[in-house]
C-alpha cells in the first residue's frame, strides 16, 4: 500500500504537469516560478539543516569499536579504522562517502530450516547503491552543459566517456541505463522482500519512484520521438540562471515533466532521509578521531555550572528546619 501510496503521487505529480502545460500560465508557472522555489527551499533547507547538526552538543568522543586505537608500541594499530589524526579520518571519510565502506560491511540475517539464523553479506545492496548514486552523480554532472556556454572541456571529458560505446545515435548513455537498473533493483528489494517491505515507509519508495520517473522521462526525451531541441533547453536553462527566463513554444508536456520531477525532488530533499548527502559528514563515529588514550576530550559545549551545597543549602533553611525539628549538621548559633 505504502509502494502504490507514493506511486499514485508521481502519477499526480505527472497528471497536473501535464494539464498545466496546456494552458500559458500553466507553462511560465512550471518552467519558472517552480523551478525558482525548488532552488529557494533546497538551499534555505539545506543550509537550516547543517546549522542544526554543526550547533548539536557532541560532549564525548564518539568511537568505533572497529580495530584497535593507537596505544601502546607493541599493539598493532589501525589508523584507518581508529584513526588517531585528521589523515586517518579524512580516510575513513573519504571511504565512506565514494565508497560506502560500512555499507560494504553490511550484513543480513535469514531463518532458515532447522530453524537455523543464517548471517550473510548484503553485497547487492551495496552494489546497487554505489552504481545508483555513482550514475547519478555523472548525469548531474553532465547537465551543466545546459547553464554554461562554451561547455568546460572536463564535462565534455566526462559525457564522452559516458557514451564510450557509442550505441544508437543518439549515443546512449552508461550512466543512463546502470540508473535506471540499480533504481529499479533497489524499489523491488523493498518490495519483494517481506521483511524490507514491513519496514519500508512511503520516504522510502517516494524518492525512489520520483528519481526513476525523472531518469526514464530524460531517457524518452533523448531516444524517442519525443524527443526536445537541445538549443531551446539551453535557453530556458541559462534563461533561468541569469534571472532572465524565457519559455520556448517548442518545449513539449515531457520536457516540462522531466523539470517538475526535478523541482519536487529539490523541494523534497530538505524534509526527507536524502538529507544523508549532507549528514554522512556530521556523524562522530566518521568524524571524528580515535585518540582518547593520547589526549583528553574536552567537551567544547562546557558552561560554568552553578551548585548549590548542602551546607549551603542549611545555611539557608536551618532555622526553618530547628523549628521543624529537623536533623541538622550544624546546630543554630545562639546569640
Amino acid at each position: 500500500m505504502r509502494a502504490l501510496f507514493s506511486l499514485s503521487v508521481v502519477a499526480v505529480v505527472v497528471l497536473l504537469t501535464i494539464a498545466a502545460v496546456a494552458t500559458s500560465g500553466g507553462r511560465f508557472f512550471v518552467g519558472t516560478i517552480l523551478p525558482y522555489a525548488a532552488i529557494a527551499t533546497f538551499l534555505v533547507g539545506m543550509i537550516y539543516r547543517v546549522l542544526h547538526w554543526a550547533r548539536s552538543p557532541v560532549p564525548f568522543k564518539i568511537t568505533t569499536t572497529c580495530g584497535q586505537q593507537r596505544s601502546l608500541s607493541w599493539i598493532k594499530h589501525d589508523n584507518l579504522e581508529s584513526p588517531h589524526n585528521l589523515w586517518g579520518v579524512l580516510g575513513r571519510m573519504a571511504l565512506e562517502v565514494l565508497f560506502f565502506r560500512s555499507l560494504f560491511r553490511n550484513t543480513k540475517a535469514e531463518l532458515k530450516d532447522g530453524p537455523r539464523l543464517v548471517y550473510g553479506d548484503a553485497r547487492w545492496l551495496w552494489l546497487g547503491g554505489l552504481a545508483f548514486h555513482w550514475s547519478f552523480l555523472v548525469i548531474f554532472v553532465r547537465h551543466f552543459k545546459f547553464f554554461v556556454e562554451p561547455v568546460p572541456g572536463w564535462v565534455s571529458g566526462i559525457q564522452e566517456l559516458d557514451g564510450f560505446f557509442q550505441i544508437g545515435l543518439p549515443i546512449f548513455y552508461i550512466t543512463d541505463g546502470i540508473l535506471l537498473a540499480a533504481i529499479t533493483y533497489l524499489f523491488f528489494r523493498r518490495v519483494v522482500n517481506p521483511q524490507l517491505r514491513y519496514l519500508s515507509l512511503a520516504g522510502d519508495y517516494f524518492p525512489l519512484l520520483l528519481i526513476g520517473g525523472l531518469a526514464t522521462s530524460g531517457v524518452i526525451m533523448r531516444h524517442t520521438s519525443l524527443r526536445v531541441d537541445i538549443t531551446d533547453v539551453k535557453l530556458l536553462a541559462t534563461g533561468l540562471i541569469s534571472l532572465d527566463p524565457v519559455v520556448p513554444e517548442s518545449l513539449g508536456a515531457v520536457f516540462f515533466v522531466h523539470l517538475t520531477m526535478l523541482s519536487v525532488l529539490l523541494l523534497y530533499f530538505p524534509f526527507s532521509k536524502l538529507v544523508h548527502m549532507a549528514g554522512v559528514f556530521f556523524s562522530p563515529t566518521r568524524n571524528m578521531s580515535n585518540n582518547n588514550r593520547e589526549q583528553r576530550h574536552i567537551n567544547p559545549w562546557n558552561y560554568p555550572v552553578k551548585v548549590h551545597t548542602y551546607e549551603e543549602w542549611e545555611d539557608e533553611f536551618r532555622d526553618v528546619m530547628k523549628a521543624a525539628d529537623m536533623p541538622l549538621e550544624k546546630d543554630v548559633e545562639t546569640k
